[in-house]
Formats: structure tokens, C-alpha cells, sequence
């Protein structure tokens, strides 16, 4: 090999060296940061599954004092939980408080729920049902302001009907029916409510 050439390899070397040298705080802290990370995500997969689990216990033990009558247990049970399971326990929690003549207590129940997003719009119609059945439909439209479903427009038109707003009750109803199925079991009885309020039933309309 000639001279030069070992001169190169020599002075390359060197230039590694150096860069390393130079380098080296970084080169280190940035492996403890990826070694760290991994750690991190490992730890944060493992806590996430035990809250799972844990909230999954306490879903399963809210029910079964449910199943033997004890509601305020499972509503204690659940007092400060959060997570799709706390809401579920939640809302068979006012069911059965409901179903006990305490309509006052499913309302407090459910206003303490802290659902997800996706899961709000049900706990707006239960209190809207309960609001509409408890003769509080200014209550109900309070709480499905925003809801544009099928089932809150009918629970809407439901609170306008009460309200002695037949016209905007009969809208109410014409656009609950707009998004129900033809073949849905709800649509006969949003049609009835249309029709108690003045508004004529529109023809579905047929799939092409």
C-alpha cells in the first residue's frame, strides 16, 4: 500500500477520533434518551393495562351489587371513576335507580358521569328522557343543545311538544325522521309523534 494511501487512512482515523471525542456527551445522551424512551413506553403499556384491568374489577363489582338490589353500593363503587367501563357501570346505575322510582338519584348519577366524547351523546338522551318524563323539557332542550341525531332530535321534539311548541316540535320530528331507517322499529313511533303534532308524514324514500 503506498504512503499516501496510509497517510489517508491515518488522517481519517484521526478525523474519526476527534469527531468522537467531541461528540461523545451527545452520542451518550442520546442513547440514554432511546433506552429511556423504550423504558418509558414499556412502563406507560403496563400502567395502562393494570388501570384496565382495574377498572374492569370495579366495573364487575358495581354490577353484582346491582344484581343484589344494593344500588348506592355500586354507586359508591364508582364515585370518582372515569373510563368507558365507569360509564357503563354508571348508566346501568341510573337503570336501575330509575326502575326503583328514584329519578332525582339517575339524574345525579348521571350528571356525575365523566364520559368520553364518544359516549356524551347517550348520557344527553338519558337525562333528556328522564327530564321529558319528569315534566322538565326546558331541562331536556337545555341538554341536547348541539345533539344532532336521530334519537336527540326526537327526544327534542318530544321537550317542544311538551313546551306547547307544536311547530317546532313537528320540525323536530321531521328531521329525526329524515335520518331513521325505514326498516328501524323507532320510525313508526317518531312518525305517530309527527302526526299528534300537526305534520304530515313524508314517503320514504327507496333505495336504488
Amino acid at each position: 500500500m503506498a504512503i499516501d494511501e496510509l497517510l489517508d487512512e491515518h488522517e481519517q482515523g484521526e478525523r474519526v477520533r476527534s469527531w468522537l471525542r467531541n461528540n461523545a456527551l451527545g452520542i451518550l445522551g442520546g442513547v440514554a434518551l432511546g433506552i429511556a424512551a423504550i423504558y418509558g413506553w414499556r412502563w406507560w403499556g403496563t400502567h395502562q393495562a393494570q388501570e384496565q384491568q382495574q377498572a374492569h374489577s370495579t366495573y364487575a363489582a358495581a354490577v353484582k351489587q346491582l344484581e343484589e338490589g344494593a344500588t348506592d353500593k355500586a354507586g359508591a363503587l364508582l364515585a370518582g371513576q372515569k373510563g368507558t367501563y365507569a360509564t357503563l357501570a354508571a348508566l346501568r346505575v341510573a337503570k336501575a335507580q330509575v326502575d326503583a322510582g328514584k329519578p332525582d338519584e339517575a339524574i345525579a348519577t348521571l350528571r356525575g358521569i365523566q364520559a368520553e366524547p364518544t359516549l356524551q351523546p347517550v348520557i344527553h338522551q338519558r337525562l333528556a328522557q328522564l327530564f321529558n318524563a319528569t315534566g322538565k323539557p326546558d331541562e331536556a332542550l337545555k341538554v341536547l343543545d348541539g345533539e344532532t341525531g336521530s334519537a336527540a332530535l326526537e327526544l327534542r321534539g318530544d321537550a317542544l311538544f311538551a313546551s306547547g311548541k307544536r311547530d317546532e316540535a313537528r320540525d323536530a320530528y321531521a328531521q329525526a325522521l329524515t335520518g331513521t331507517d325505514v326498516a328501524s322499529p323507532s320510525r313508526r313511533r317518531v312518525e305517530l309523534k309527527l302526526q299528534e303534532a300537526g305534520g304530515q308524514v313524508p314517503e320514504p324514500v327507496e333505495a336504488i
